[in-house]
């Protein structure tokens, strides 16, 4: 497959005010965050379709109003330096199309976990590779909030509009574990997989990522009985590890 060509020095002049996220987060913030939500949320509000292995035209994303003015090279570069890994690009042109690496026609691009829009039936195939053994998953992790702890303690942890659950495969930061979870994380639940996945019958798979998913029960929940321990790691201070009940 040809390799995408890197970034140019300089900026682009056009900041479309389509983009998502704050005015003051660098151009780069914003594509990405527009990029995450098209692909794993809002590609059917845009007019724009999925395969079903959730790949999109790079050409027919760029044409969206949202990202009116972003260049196909800034999308690459995105992509490449995306420190979590959240997207992949692929070359596959198709017949009509330019087989040239150097434009857009020939690339398609996914989302490699996030989606809510498989309640559309437009993601059904992410290429996840189901965890056989709880072994093969020594930690899973879920970072969270203070606030949202106190309703995931007693509810358990849910999918909400997402197809799955997402755990970490460490803490950020360790060897190989690029995300999973977000960097202010203050709440730390470490999830009990053998317990999940021989009594619970839960099962989890590996994103292309790394990212451990699962979607949960038959209502979309890890239910607090599935918490191995929770740590509080962002308060002033640091609290001891806690045992759930």
């Amino acid at each position: 497959m040809p390799t995408p060509p890197s970034q140019p020095n300089g900026t682009p002049s056009k900041r479309n005010k389509g983009l998502r996220g704050r005015p003051q987060e660098p151009l780069e913030v914003r594509i990405s965050k527009t990029l995450s939500y098209i692909l794993r949320h809002g590609a059917e509000k845009e007019g724009l379709k999925l395969r079903p292995d959730g790949y999109m035209k790079v050409s027919e994303i760029l044409a969206c109003p949202k990202l009116q003015g972003v260049e196909f090279i800034q999308i690459q570069s995105i992509v490449e330096t995306n420190d979590k890994k959240r997207f992949h690009l692929m070359h596959e042109p198709i017949n009509g199309e330019s087989a040239d690496p150097l434009i857009a026609t020939g690339w398609w691009i996914r989302a490699n976990q996030g989606h809510s829009l498989q309640k559309f039936r437009q993601v059904e195939d992410l290429e996840l590779v189901e965890i056989k053994t709880p072994e093969e998953v020594p930690i899973a992790i879920h970072g969270t909030n203070p606030e949202a702890w106190e309703s995931i303690s007693l509810e358990g942890l849910s999918r909400m509009k997402r197809s799955h659950i997402h755990l970490s495969a460490g803490l950020l930061g360790t060897e190989g574990v690029i995300s999973g979870m977000r960097k202010n994380s203050e709440v730390l639940i470490y999830i009990d997989i053998e317990t999940a996945m021989c009594k619970g019958g839960l099962k989890f798979f590996r994103s292309a990522n790394g990212v451990i998913l699962t979607t949960g029960d038959e209502k979309g929940f890890i239910a607090p009985s599935y918490f191995k321990r929770v740590e509080f790691a962002g308060r002033p201070g640091g609290d001891a590890p806690k045992e759930s009940n």
